[in-house]
């Protein structure tokens, strides 16, 4: 789909950086409303206290007396990346705090769904847990706090997700976007907030002189920035300065070789070296990798690898994780060629796309329909909620199917969801997520209802303009800015990440070579003119293998990256390609 290059407005005249950072910075820092030195901080002494975090005083007392009177303590998380480091931060912390009786559960998500549901309790109750603490869920989870609270179970839920109109009733909820929450940043991950409960439970502890008393060490918090940063960048939540903080830190922890063994493990087994980790490694590197634990599997398996005592036990387990992830390649694949076919039906039978898509197919898996919707939104650019059987094999038409959505810019997905589930109250059993992304149930026959809903309701919203792809562009660069000291320079300007997107350059480029490498990667060598004076090698990942290579194509307009490609130990300069479009 043909997009719109269009240049990042940068208001410098604002701006207040020092002479220290160059001005190509300083125009980059302006165009996401950054302005000044101190807001670029990235030290730990600047990071938020979690002492406006609504509820955090509650939790604290309520995980001291339990884990004081010796009693069990169980961690509920969810099976994504956020919830894994975030019930492995928990346990971890818990017991290097002194909790003798501290477990964690992740329901399998074919067969118990997401969250704190009655069923899972049911489950949790053979623990015999005094105490259940759920990590990345439990905003939504009315009926499951309901059944432990009848199981005799106390609730602590810490959650990041948005919140419905009515709360659950626990004994304490750690939400910064629950209602009255004056904590500043409203984008922590979930592994951001129970990193933030775990840091006040310490600081409580030590004002009563536990570790004394029990004659153990006390934790350094700081030591656990490793799983808050790749959760926080793994769950693609804005990285607002409070989060920038806490990834930086956590970076440096791992750069420097101080991080779980299951995270070098998993590194190493995604061919990223440790000392030049940055934000993106853990996105595209490590986070589909531990991912794929959940989609496919446990995510049970993925928590053991971030709580491995042993870079042995880590790596065996990591191997495990990266040939799940490769099935989930092949299964993704399969499912994007269907896919393609339904669009193909879709668009022939309406003569155009609907602007709300919504697919179905029983044989897809409900465990990678998360990324199928994502790759559908970024080819259509359109809000897209693909669908697949709940309990696979039933076809009766109230079996449960099980949806995933992904957004555009302009469209706040939730909110959509809640709209949809009050012109029809009936449809949409339960769902939840945030502005991009989000979850749903509904029975089979009630698809065709709600995907004729939901595209009603998001074409009111949605305009021409916005179902028109924008590239995003920090300018162009000149022919000495191609270097390798500006590629490291940006590198390490970061962390880069949702909201804070790395530079991204855009101009027009002359075509010398062009090969496919690895199975649908595009290498490139370009120049900035027609005699090739100064060549560049670029490459396009994800390539259309119908299209490209092109030999007639001998110009084109890039949006492109500067890259630091490391071969053989020789470092070099390299286009990362985001968009390629040929010129006439």
């Amino acid at each position: 789909m043909k997009k719109v290059i269009k240049r990042r407005p940068s208001d410098l005249e604002s701006s207040q950086f020092s002479a220290a950072i160059p001005p190509l910075l300083q125009r980059i820092y302006a165009a996401r409303h950054i302005g000044s030195d101190k807001q670029l901080s990235t030290q730990l002494s600047d990071v938020l206290t979690p002492d406006s975090l609504k509820g955090v005083a509650q939790a604290v007392e309520l995980i001291a007396d339990t884990l004081q009177a010796g009693q069990r303590i169980l961690v509920v998380g969810d099976f994504d990346a956020d919830g894994a480091t975030s019930s492995a931060l928990a346990v971890l912390a818990l017991r290097e705090m002194g909790a003798a009786n501290v477990d964690f559960l992740v329901p399998n998500r074919f067969e118990f769904g997401y969250g704190l549901t009655p069923e899972i309790v049911d489950v949790a109750s053979q623990w015999s847990p005094a105490l259940i603490i759920t990590v990345d869920n439990g905003i939504s989870s009315i009926d499951g706090v309901q059944a432990a609270k009848q199981a005799g179970i106390n609730v602590l839920i810490t959650d990041h997700h948005l919140p419905g109109a009515h709360l659950p009733d626990a004994d304490a909820i750690v939400n910064p976007n629950q209602p009255g929450c004056t904590f500043a940043s409203k984008s922590l991950a979930g592994v951001g907030v129970i990193f933030y409960v775990m840091s006040a439970l310490r600081a409580q502890l030590r004002r009563e002189g536990w570790f004394d008393k029990q004659g153990i060490g006390e934790p350094n918090m700081a030591d656990y920035l490793d799983l808050v940063a790749l959760g926080t960048v793994a769950d693609v939540v804005p990285l607002d300065q409070n989060n920038r903080i806490l990834v930086e830190q956590g970076l440096r922890r791992i750069r420097s070789g101080r991080c779980r063994h299951g995270i070098k493990a998993l590194l190493s087994v995604a061919n990223r070296t440790l000392h030049r980790v940055i934000s993106s490694d853990l996105g595209f590197a490590v986070g589909p990798r531990l991912n794929a634990a959940g989609r496919l599997d446990d995510m049970s398996l993925g928590i053991q690898c971030l709580m491995a005592e042993s870079d042995n036990l880590a790596m065996q387990i990591a191997i495990q994780l990266d040939g799940l992830n490769r099935d989930r390649k092949f299964i993704e694949a399969g499912m994007q060629r269907e896919a393609m076919i339904a669009m193909d039906q879709l668009s022939l039978h309406n003569d155009a796309l609907p602007v709300g898509i919504c697919l179905y197919d029983g044989n897809w898996h409900q465990g990678v329909i998360g990324i199928l919707a994502s790759r559908l939104k970024d080819r259509y650019h359109r809000p897209v909620i693909t669908f697949a059987d709940a309990t696979p094999g039933d076809s009766t038409d109230d079996a449960m199917i099980k949806g995933s959505a992904r957004s555009i810019p302009g469209l706040h997905i939730r909110d959509a969801l809640d709209a949809v589930a009050a012109q029809h109250p009936q449809i949409l059993k339960k769902f939840g997520g945030h502005a991009m992304a989000a979850g749903m149930s509904l029975r089979k026959k009630d698809f065709q209802c709600f995907s004729s809903a939901f595209n009603q309701h998001v074409t009111h919203l949605l305009d021409d303009e916005d179902l028109q792809p924008v590239v995003l562009s920090d300018g162009g660069l000149e022919l000495g800015d191609f270097t390798l000291d500006l590629a490291q320079c940006l590198r390490s300007a970061g962390p880069w990440g949702q909201h804070f997107p790395e530079p991204l350059f855009d101009g027009v480029f002359y075509l010398l070579q062009q090969r496919i490498v690895g199975e649908k990667h595009l290498k490139l060598v370009v120049a900035l003119d027609a005699n090739g004076q100064h060549l560049i090698d670029a490459i396009v990942f994800n390539i259309d293998a119908e299209f490209w290579p092109n030999e007639s194509v001998k110009k084109a307009q890039l949006a492109y990256k500067l890259d630091v490609n490391e071969f053989r130990g020789r470092e070099s300069l390299q286009l990362l390609v985001d968009y390629i479009e040929p010129v006439e």
